[in-house]
């Protein structure tokens, strides 16, 4: 298991990311995953069926959601 900040795993599951951070919307379309028929997949399957990098991926997910060192501290002081 990682640790750190990433909130977004490869084996979290692309719909239920969808409906938790709604901003991950864009970023599953930039990368041409298919979340209306493959949504059920794992973030990691989702990637490698759609022909996308699932490290860069993950890594555009958990930017999206502001999960990253220094994102993550600034989140909380931002309001």
């Amino acid at each position: 298991m990682q640790s750190g900040t990433e909130i977004v795993q490869p084996e979290s599951i692309v719909n239920e990311t969808l409906q938790l951070y709604p901003a991950t919307t864009a970023v599953f379309n930039q990368f041409g995953i298919d979340a209306c028929c493959g949504g059920a997949a794992s973030i990691s399957e989702a990637a490698t069926r759609d022909g996308a990098n699932p490290a860069e991926l993950l890594a555009a997910l958990n930017g999206a959601i502001g999960a990253t060192p220094s994102n993550a501290s600034n989140a909380s002081n931002a309001a």
